[in-house]
C-alpha cells in the first residue's frame, strides 16, 4: 500500500503518522500557571534533539476551541518546565492528565498526584517519577496551518531515582527495565520494555 499524503485530511495523517511511528516516548510536562496553579500534560510528540545545547522537544497542539494549550502559555509566561519520564505504573494517571481542562485549573489537584521539592530548581517534580528534566525555555516555534507549537526546552538539572541506576556499571548508567518508561503507540495503546539487547556499532 501506498498513500499520498495531499490526499488524506490532517485527522487520517495524524493517525497514520502515530500508528507508523512507534514506539514515541511520551513528556510528562508540569509547568506553572500565572494562577499558582500547575499543569500537568502528556505529550508523544517528544524527543531529545540536541546536548550542546542539551535541548528537549515537545510538540503541542490547540484545545478544540482553538486557544494554544496551558502547557504552551505557561512555559511562555514562565519560562520554566519540567519534563518527566513516567513509567508503567503511571499509566492510568497520565493519561487523566490529558484531559482538557479551563486554564488555571490543575491536572494535579484534580488526580491527586503527589509533588516534591526538586533540588537546584524552582519548580516541584512529580514524586513517583524516576526521571525529571528542570528546564528553562529555549524557544517556541510555530508550524503548519493550525498550527503546532515547537516547545525547546533546555535542560538545566536532572532528578534520576537511585534505584533506576546501574550500580555495577563504571559510568553513569540508567537500567531501562527498572526505569520501566512508558511508551505511546497509535489509538489508546501503549507499550513497556519486555527486553534490552545490545548490537556493537560499527568502528
Amino acid at each position: 500500500m501506498n498513500l499520498k499524503l495531499d490526499t488524506l485530511a490532517p485527522t487520517q495523517i495524524y493517525h497514520l503518522m502515530t500508528q507508523t511511528v512507534v514506539p514515541r516516548p511520551i513528556a510528562w510536562a508540569l509547568t506553572e500557571s500565572s494562577d499558582q496553579e500547575y499543569n500537568l500534560a502528556p505529550f508523544s510528540y517528544f524527543t531529545p534533539v540536541s546536548s550542546n545545547p542539551p535541548l528537549l522537544m515537545l510538540s503541542v497542539g490547540k484545545k478544540p476551541s482553538g486557544e494554544i494549550k496551558d502547557t504552551t502559555r505557561n512555559a511562555l509566561e514562565t519560562g520554566k518546565l519540567v519534563i518527566h519520564i513516567a513509567s508503567s505504573s503511571s499509566a492510568e494517571t497520565m493519561t487523566a492528565t490529558a484531559a482538557t481542562l479551563e486554564h488555571g485549573d490543575s491536572e494535579v489537584t484534580a488526580n491527586n498526584i503527589e509533588l516534591v521539592e526538586f533540588e537546584g530548581f524552582s519548580l516541584p517534580r512529580v514524586k513517583e517519577c524516576a526521571v525529571a528534566f528542570g528546564c528553562t525555555l529555549y524557544e517556541v516555534k510555530e508550524v503548519g496551518e493550525v498550527p503546532q507549537s515547537l516547545i525547546f526546552a533546555q535542560v538545566e538539572t536532572v532528578y534520576i531515582s537511585e534505584d533506576v541506576i546501574d550500580k555495577e556499571s563504571e559510568r553513569l548508567k540508567v537500567d531501562a527495565l527498572a526505569l520501566d518508561p512508558l511508551s505511546r503507540l497509535g489509538g489508546g495503546e501503549y507499550a513497556t520494555l519486555s527486553n534490552v539487547f545490545s548490537v556493537a556499532r560499527p568502528k
